[in-house]
């Protein structure tokens, strides 16, 4: 499968200018560097240099797998909306919750039985969503985990990262379906890196 191509519109070319002149980036090794630039021009918030845990090694992998066809599953439509080029699987129309068991974590065990392993996951809503992917010892090509909210999401994404699964997550409460999708997205849009650069994790 061959990288996506787009063509890049004058103001979102601005923006990213104007970007760069308020957070330096130019440090990061070119995947982790595209995530947190896509991120923040997503969401016009630029604590998230500083917010995101990033691997390279980690998204190089992922990279790598997604232009291999790799599936990408979301853990509900808004998340799926927002990946401008490739198709996800979102199973939360089919899902019922149970007893312990929330509708969003029902709908991971479902894409998990279609998907197997070696997908890349974006989760960006639902904290159980996460949590429940952890529970069922998937082997992921990566986990997007961006949950929003007060209630769970920061502990979720704490959880996937003390997992060792391969992920991008972030440290605070906030995230959402449009951060989820523009890290997927700057995935898909970027180049395959070149040469070496000395591994990095953005974020604390």
């Amino acid at each position: 499968m061959t990288r996506t191509a787009r063509t890049v519109h004058p103001i979102e070319e601005e923006s990213y200018r104007r970007l760069r002149a308020r957070v330096g980036t130019a440090h990061l090794p070119p995947l982790t560097r595209a995530v947190v630039e896509r991120v923040i021009h997503s969401s016009a918030d630029l604590a998230y240099a500083g917010d995101l845990v990033c691997d390279e090694a980690s998204l190089a992998a992922a990279h790598a797998a997604l232009h291999a066809g790799a599936p990408v599953v979301a853990d509900v439509e808004m998340v799926a909306a927002g990946i401008t080029a490739r198709r996800a699987v979102c199973r939360l129309r089919d899902a019922v919750a149970a007893p312990g068991l929330t509708r969003s974590a029902a709908a991971v065990r479902l894409a998990y039985e279609e998907v197997g392993d070696g997908a890349v996951w974006v989760v960006g809503c639902a904290p159980t969503a996460l949590t429940e992917l952890i529970a069922l010892g998937a082997a992921p090509a990566l986990v997007v985990g961006l949950p929003v909210g007060f209630v769970g999401a920061a502990e979720s994404k704490a959880a996937l990262r003390a997992s060792g699964l391969p992920a991008v997550s972030n440290v605070s409460e906030k995230g959402g379906s449009a951060v989820a999708a523009a890290v997927l997205n700057a995935l898909l849009y970027a180049p395959p890196p070149t040469g070496t650069h000395p591994a990095a994790t953005a974020g604390p």
